[in-house]
C-alpha cells in the first residue's frame, strides 16, 4: 500500500506547529498503526532527520498513552480501540491520512504529537483514591456486593484515561472521565469513606484545569476506546448534587 501521511510536527511548547508531508509505499496491511510510524522514524533517521515524537507504551489498548488524532477522529476511524490497536488495513491505498495530538487548552503540546496530560493525574489526586488499611488480601466473598454494581463498577473502571472523551468534545470537557472514576468507587464498599467529598473535590481540580462543561452531545462515549456510557456522567451529577446540598 501507498499511503500519503499530513503529521503535525512541532519542536516545543513554545514554537509554533504545522503540517508536514510524508509519503510511505509497500506498507504492509497487516502492520499496526504505530508500527508503521516506527518504519516512517527509521526514513527520518537515515535521512538525518528528526523523528516523529508519539507517545506509546503497552500497545495492547491498556494504558492510554498513544492519544492520537487520526483523520478527524480520536484513536482513527474504527470505534472501540485505542491508536494502537488500529491497522493499516483500515486504510485504502492511496489514503491521505491526517496525523495530529490531542486539541484541548488543559493538554499542551510537548513535541509533535505529544501532549501533556497531567492535568488527568491532578484530577485523579483530587479524589479518585479510597483510604483503607492495607494488608493481605481479604477473601474475595468477604464482603458482599451485588452482581449489578460489580457490573457496572468495573466498566467504569475500564476507563484508562486516555483523553479521547475530551480531545473530540467541543468544550474539552473531562466529564465523561471524570465520571468514570468517581462511578467505579461510588459503587463499591470501600469507597465509601470519601464518597462525599470525592465528586466535589475531582469536579473543583476539574474547574480548575480549565476543562470545559459538558456538551451532552454524546461524542465522548460514542470516542471512548473503552465504551464508557453516559450513564456515568449521570451518576457524577447525583454523586456532585447529594454532595453539596449534605457536607458542611
Amino acid at each position: 500500500m501507498q499511503l500519503f501521511l499530513k503529521v503535525w510536527r512541532q519542536k516545543d511548547s513554545d514554537f509554533e506547529g504545522k503540517m508536514v508531508d510524508y509519503a510511505l509505499t509497500d506498507v504492509m496491511p497487516e502492520l499496526s498503526f504505530l508500527e508503521m510510524l516506527d518504519i516512517l522514524n527509521e526514513e527520518l533517521l537515515k535521512k538525518g532527520e528528526d523523528p516523529i515524537a508519539f507517545d506509546h507504551d503497552c500497545r495492547e489498548g491498556i494504558c492510554g498513552m498513544c492519544s492520537l488524532y487520526i483523520n478527524g477522529r480520536p484513536h482513527g476511524p474504527e470505534q472501540g480501540i485505542t491508536a494502537c490497536q488500529l491497522h493499516i488495513r483500515s486504510f485504502k491505498d492511496g489514503d491521505t491520512i491526517y496525523i495530529e495530538p490531542w486539541r484541548a487548552k488543559p493538554f499542551k503540546v510537548l513535541k509533535d504529537l505529544i501532549v501533556d496530560r497531567t492535568a488527568l493525574d491532578r484530577i485523579m489526586q483530587a479524589g479518585g483514591y479510597i483510604s483503607i488499611n492495607t494488608g493481605s488480601a481479604p477473601d474475595a466473598n468477604a464482603i458482599a456486593i451485588s452482581r449489578e454494581k460489580v457490573d457496572e463498577a468495573f466498566e467504569s473502571a475500564d476507563c484508562i484515561g486516555c483523553g479521547a472523551c475530551i480531545a473530540v468534545c467541543k468544550n474539552a470537557s473531562a466529564m465523561l472521565f471524570v465520571a468514570a472514576k468517581v462511578s467505579h468507587l461510588a459503587l463499591l464498599p470501600q469507597g465509601q469513606m470519601e464518597r462525599k467529598t470525592r465528586a466535589l473535590n475531582m469536579i473543583a481540580q476539574m474547574d480548575k484545569e480549565n476543562f470545559g462543561t459538558c456538551t451532552n452531545t454524546g461524542a465522548c462515549a460514542f470516542e471512548c476506546p473503552k465504551s464508557i456510557p453516559l450513564s456515568h456522567i449521570a451518576r457524577l451529577n447525583r454523586e456532585y448534587l447529594v454532595a453539596s446540598l449534605t457536607t458542611d
